[in-house]
């Protein structure tokens, strides 16, 4: 039988900081950070907006795929931006956020590296066997006042083995062997996201950066596709807009974040 997790303190909001120019709400429970954020913005809600949940009910990831954490065992929140770059420059959000993610962990986690496009791993030295510990989710909402992003975030923080919903995932107790204190991480990660924005002005540092984190690059994947096709090739590179760039049989193939259903080891 495996022992109880102990109990876990709650986020203690007079110690949040919030970086300049943006404002933290904690809630007890809520569905999806993402959805919630989204329909704030619809209804008018100003950029800047940090929303954070103990316990997410129904979160979202890419293609729409659900999960549930055990109550103040993670780290999930979602941010509502409005980046201050052309249009284009929008596609390098989701690596943005976690390139920004694994530099605030990277002080705890020395082998946190990130898998194109959504994932940050822990010993990602082998695309096979690292080991997710957040997960990132850009969505683009139509606002009163113009075009905003929903920057949503869900980081493993305190979780069993038990408790992680795939066999390939992690937490940073697991990887540290220590308890976390996860108003400390909110702070950093989210002090990390704000301070790295402007490399959204240059995507070509950002590219530099990201690619030297990136454990997809170099690696045989096969690249899963909506109508269900699978194309097997090399991951050579990250293109200027920020979609991965692989080499097959049968020539270049390049694929956007919304292109894809999954990219996976070969």
């Amino acid at each position: 039988m495996t022992d109880a997790p102990a109990p876990r303190p709650p986020l203690d909001p007079g110690r949040l900081v919030p970086p300049a120019g943006w404002r933290v709400e904690v809630e007890e429970a809520t569905p999806s950070t993402n959805a919630a954020v989204a329909a704030r913005a619809r209804a008018g809600e100003e950029p800047g907006l940090v929303l954070v949940t103990e316990h997410q009910t129904a979160g979202r990831g890419r293609l729409d795929r659900t999960w549930e954490t055990p109550p103040r065992s993670s780290l999930t929140f979602s941010v509502l931006l409005r980046p201050d770059v052309p249009p284009e420059s929008w596609s390098w959000l989701p690596l943005l956020t976690g390139y920004a993610v694994q530099a605030a962990l990277g002080d705890r986690l020395p082998d946190v590296a990130l898998k194109w496009p959504n994932d940050v791993l822990v010993d990602g030295g082998d695309l096979g066997a690292g080991r997710k510990v957040a997960g990132i989710l850009v969505e683009r909402i139509e606002s009163p006042s113009g075009p905003l992003a929903v920057v949503g975030v869900g980081i493993n923080v305190d979780q069993t083995l038990d408790e992680l919903p795939i066999a390939l995932a992690t937490s940073v107790a697991l990887e540290t062997g220590e308890p976390v204190e996860r108003t400390g991480l909110l702070n950093q990660v989210l002090g990390s996201l704000h301070g790295l924005q402007g490399l959204l002005d240059d995507t070509a540092s950002l590219r530099t950066a990201y690619a030297d984190a990136c454990v997809t690059l170099g690696r045989t994947v096969d690249v899963h596709l909506p109508a269900g096709d699978v194309r097997r090739g090399e991951a050579l590179d990250i293109d200027a807009t920020g979609a991965l760039v692989v080499g097959t049989d049968d020539g270049t193939l390049t694929v956007a974040a919304g292109d894809v259903v999954h990219v996976r080891p070969a």
